[in-house]
């Protein structure tokens, strides 16, 4: 039988391994300003944003939600549960004939050890037009299910890639 374990890429200077994130995963406070764009609007803009760093997967990064457009997000009926976090709501773009749906998700009550994002809001990088950190432009963590944004700092290989789904 193959072996299916990913074959890990070494971090170079300034980078980090998402396989030396933790599990269960970990908050972190994030220094550099973050944003979200759509159609040419930010509809989210921090500098006091957190990023959740769990193994295999790029941050998730989290926006207060005073930080963020919310006359632009509607609820969406959908949510999810995390074995860690807890239940998650999301949050569907409407503005004029754009919707997007479930384009950002948040834990309104987070179970213990994830407080510091309760209310806070995280975006899929991939529906959304741009996601900043810093002054790098993210791309998103490979998959449907995954809310990870990938920047030049971090290093895989990244869970929802294919061939990933028995990691």
């Amino acid at each position: 039988m193959p072996d299916s374990r990913p074959t890990r890429v070494a971090p170079g200077p300034g980078q980090e391994s998402v396989w030396d994130y933790p599990r269960p995963p970990r908050v972190e406070a994030v220094p550099e300003r973050l944003r979200v764009v759509v159609d040419g609007e930010l509809l989210a803009d921090t500098t006091g944003g957190f990023r959740v760093l769990e193994t295999a997967g790029p941050p998730v990064y989290y926006f207060p939600a005073v930080d963020v457009r919310l006359d632009r997000l509607v609820p969406s009926p959908h949510h999810s549960v995390c074995e860690w976090k807890g239940v998650a709501d999301y949050l569907t773009y409407a503005v004029g004939d754009r919707r997007i749906e479930n384009v950002a998700w948040r834990y309104g009550d987070p179970l213990p050890g994830y407080e510091a994002i309760a209310g806070a809001i995280a975006f899929y990088g991939g529906r959304v037009d741009e996601a900043w950190v810093g002054d790098e432009r993210a791309m998103p963590q490979p998959g449907r299910f995954f809310g990870g944004w990938i920047t030049s700092r971090v290093v895989g290989p990244f869970k929802g890639a294919p061939g990933s789904g028995d990691w």
